[in-house]
């Protein structure tokens, strides 16, 4: 079968695998349909992912149809369409039993740690895989492992209907922050050097929006928060400044939310956490999320429809990848599909 491997740094290659095989723990054998390209799928490609090893197959955002069923399967059959969960977790270290899998002890991410979807077919256990709603696309469908990011961002966040909320960065990750956030609170600012991503965030549910490049972001803060900051803040920029951007935007007994895996160094002023009595919280892929997802999908509260922009079949992955790096501005959502 066809797998894409990143071999290094900008070596991607089209490959020919082994079919994988059922066994006792991955007794769902799952043909894929379509797979999301994201960010970090880029910095893998790139060489600026400090976490994943190389060679690797990569690809998280994971679709596709039940193809095979194995030894104790009891919930899906042949021809079901699922999503794959990225997340793969030793289920008794401390975290685990702590219900925090999400960061196990020896965490391993499908298309990072350990082979993704970026291939014809991949074997996974049955409580990995989630029905999909019949009303999503197979295509729109990979938007719901990024939309579990953020849904966990705002669980940890603890995020109500009262909060004032600062979203820092407005890309793909802020974007889809926005989306959920908006499910939950009507007072959220969006900041970004883009106006055109603001004039987006705006049409999307944002009260209010900064340009940091050409405003006084402190002061305008202040100003659309009654002059006591926000009560949450969550850092989806993860810029050499952003940290101390969203510290000093927080108000009294606020909490702070990195989502950001980059291991350059930030400054930050300890007083400003201390003082202001600040709960600065990680947020890292997600815990148990698809079903809470699929959930607002199928409830009406989340509309992941017409997500996509591009689409490229497997097979032209290098293509995916050469017109992402074009940074050409219709680009939201590249997608590649198996039907080759």
């Amino acid at each position: 079968m066809k797998a894409v491997q990143i071999i290094g740094p900008k070596h991607l290659e089209i490959i020919d695998v082994e079919k994988p095989v059922l066994s006792g723990k991955n007794n769902i054998l799952v043909r894929m349909t379509a797979a999301g390209i994201c960010g970090s799928d880029v910095s893998i490609y790139q060489g600026t992912n400090a976490i994943v090893t190389y060679p690797r197959i990569i690809g998280h955002e994971m679709v596709g149809v039940v193809a095979q069923t194995g030894e104790g399967v009891t919930h899906l059959k042949t021809g079901d369409r699922v999503i794959v969960n990225q997340v793969s977790s030793c289920g008794h270290c401390y975290p685990c039993t702590h219900n925090r899998g999400n960061v196990c002890d020896d965490l391993k991410v499908r298309g990072v740690h350990i082979d993704g979807g970026f291939r014809e077919f991949i074997a996974v256990p049955e409580s990995d895989c989630y029905l999909l709603p019949d009303s999503l696309s197979d295509q729109d469908a990979v938007m719901i492992e990024p939309t579990t990011i953020a849904i966990q961002a705002c669980t940890r966040a603890k995020l109500t209907a009262d909060d004032m909320l600062l979203i820092c960065g407005s890309g793909a990750l802020g974007s889809t922050m926005l989306k959920i956030a908006h499910t939950i609170c009507d007072h959220i600012i969006v900041a970004d050097f883009s106006d055109a991503k603001l004039a987006e965030a705006r049409k999307r549910g944002a009260k209010y929006t900064i340009n940091v490049g050409t405003e006084d972001f402190q002061s305008k803060i202040l100003e659309y928060t009654h002059g006591r900051g926000t009560t949450v803040s969550i850092d989806c920029a993860s810029r050499k400044n952003s940290l101390m951007m969203v510290l000093e935007a927080t108000g009294n007994a606020g909490r702070v939310i990195l989502l950001g895996l980059t291991k350059s160094s930030m400054e930050i002023n300890p007083f400003l956490i201390t003082a202001k009595e600040l709960d600065v919280r990680g947020s890292r892929l997600q815990n148990h999320m698809f079903g809470k997802a699929i959930e607002m999908i199928e409830e009406g509260t989340l509309d992941l429809t017409n997500s996509v922009s591009h689409t490229f079949p497997l097979t032209k992955a290098q293509e995916a990848f050469d017109f992402i790096d074009s940074h050409d501005p219709s680009i939201r959502k590249i997608v590649l599909t198996f039907d080759f």
